[in-house]
């Protein structure tokens, strides 16, 4: 039988792991559980949402070589899936909306959740699957992270707004900064537009025509 020593080796190097995982090592189910109870309790592995778990030694070894933020862009589409980084998190990146965002906001196709870790707070809005699309697989060293581009972003956030927005100034209110966008940005932002074939989103689309 593996002993505590060896699994606490093994889920170092593991940027996430479910106990069912462990199983085929030679863990029994009970001592398996008994075992990240106790690791648990000492703060030594963070639950990142049920039935899910990620050593603080794993951890600290992604802050140390500065690759925290890749690491909680992976896991973020991860916790719930299939979803992609979009909306506000995304327009702040590529400088396209200057208010600040202190949450992961991703899009799913499933329906709209919200959750809290140690990690921090992740937000997914649901989408309808013929909108599920406009985003790129990104390798970020050894994590893959689903990430919307700046024109689907802004898409989305738009679109998760549409029956709030009255006009022109209530679009001036988001302070979004069109130059940040380039042609070829504006050009795919019209095509979701097209896609979505909403009556509100193409009056949206036209403040962003000129």
């Amino acid at each position: 039988m593996i002993k505590s020593r060896e699994l606490e080796s093994i889920i170092a190097g593991m940027p996430y792991f479910l106990p069912e995982n462990l199983l085929s090592l030679g863990f029994k189910r009970h001592h398996l559980n008994m075992v990240l109870s106790r690791l648990k309790k000492r703060g030594d592995v963070v639950l990142l949402k049920r039935g899910m778990y990620v050593s603080v030694e794993y951890l600290n070894k992604v802050k140390r070589s500065g690759e925290y933020n890749k690491y909680l862009e992976m896991i973020s589409g991860v916790l719930y899936s299939p979803s992609y980084l979009s909306l506000e998190y995304v327009l702040n990146e590529y400088n396209i909306l200057s208010e600040a965002s202190f949450s992961f906001s991703l899009v799913s196709n499933k329906k709209t959740f919200e959750m809290r870790n140690d990690l921090g707070l992740f937000r997914y809005r649901s989408i309808k699957e013929s909108l599920f699309t406009g985003f790129k697989v990104i390798r970020k060293g050894d994590f893959l992270i689903y990430k919307a581009t700046p024109a689907k972003a802004l898409f989305d956030f738009l679109y998760f707004r549409k029956n709030i927005i009255t006009g022109d100034d209530f679009l001036e209110s988001f302070r979004i900064n069109k130059e940040a966008m380039k042609a070829s940005d504006l050009k795919e932002f019209k095509r979701y537009i097209l896609i979505s074939n909403n009556k509100r989103m193409k009056e949206i689309g036209k403040f962003y025509a000129h």
